[in-house]
């Protein structure tokens, strides 16, 4: 199943490379490549490459780039980064963390694969490069697939056909930037998963699923769980707020009862109202009485 949604992947970046996003037109016109002969593999003046303003990931982890700068240090770089010729330099389209680690080592040439694509397409590559890493969190994903839609006016079906997912996929994905930032943030880090996050949007109330988020981590609630609790909210929301007073309140004239009984060691009835109301005693002739004004009163 990983290797099918791979190929499907890789496939879908080589089309990219190759002719760009079907039906979809780029805001900016394609600059010219300052260099001949495109598409090959070259070195090219590091302080020459940019990074991508659509790279879909949202934080680099300075620890791994520290990682991959020493691996980079010993064996050289194994995978040239690719770039588009951009205003007389050479933008990112795939392999921002290893540019960022060469420049770490402070090396003045990089391998790079210099591509003619234009911006839109060069987003997709992005997107479908880190995809294809499966190290996306959720929702960098989810951004990154609204970002091919709204920067270039693309459907949920053309994203889905040019990321190799089903719809739904990108759909369900899309559905997770409703969610408040901090649940955002939790699911990010993978304090919430998916699956919660899914269940959390049965809530309307952005407060009431920051609340049960927090509740999932503190409490290592699981995605069953976190449905039941989300079920009970939802019906008690439904119900008329009248009715749920009134509940509350027999709930609690309940249990005075009961605290009552187990003092008394007799039968006690509570009639209550907003107002007024009265507390009937229950006794079994004069001596069971007198025990209980001996309770009442010593």
């Amino acid at each position: 199943m990983a290797s099918a949604k791979k190929a499907r992947l890789g496939r879908g970046l080589d089309e990219l490379i190759a002719g760009g996003i079907p039906g979809a037109t780029d805001s900016k016109p394609k600059e010219a490549d300052p260099l001949p002969s495109p598409e090959l593999f070259r070195e090219i003046d590091i302080a020459l490459v940019e990074p991508s303003p659509h790279q879909p990931r949202r934080e680099m982890d300075e620890a791994l780039i520290a990682e991959l700068a020493e691996s980079i240090r010993q064996e050289g770089l194994l995978q040239p980064v690719v770039v588009r010729a951009v205003a007389g330099k050479f933008q990112l389209v795939a392999g921002e963390r290893r540019w960022r680690a060469c420049k770490k080592l402070g090396l003045a040439k990089i391998l790079a694969r210099v591509i003619h694509v234009g911006e839109s397409s060069s987003a997709a590559i992005a997107l479908i490069e880190n995809l294809q890493r499966e190290n996306l969190n959720p929702v960098e994903e989810a951004l990154g697939y609204a970002s091919l839609m709204h920067d270039f006016d693309l459907t949920q079906e053309a994203v889905s056909e040019r990321v190799g997912k089903p719809r739904s996929s990108v759909a369900n994905s899309l559905r997770l930037l409703a969610l408040g930032k901090e649940v955002q943030g939790l699911l990010a880090k993978g304090l919430v998963s998916v699956g919660h996050a899914k269940v959390l949007l049965g809530l309307e109330d952005d407060a009431q699923r920051a609340l049960l988020a927090r509740k999932v981590v503190e409490k290592g609630l699981s995605v069953r769980d976190t449905e039941r609790l989300v079920q009970n909210l939802r019906r008690t929301r439904a119900q008329d707020p009248v009715k749920v007073k009134a509940v509350a309140e027999d709930a609690a004239i309940r249990d005075i009862c009961k605290r009552l009984q187990a003092s008394l060691g007799t039968t006690v009835e509570v009639k209550h109202a907003p107002k007024h109301g009265r507390i009937v005693i229950d006794y079994y002739g004069s001596e069971d009485l007198e025990r209980i004004l001996d309770k009442l009163c010593p």
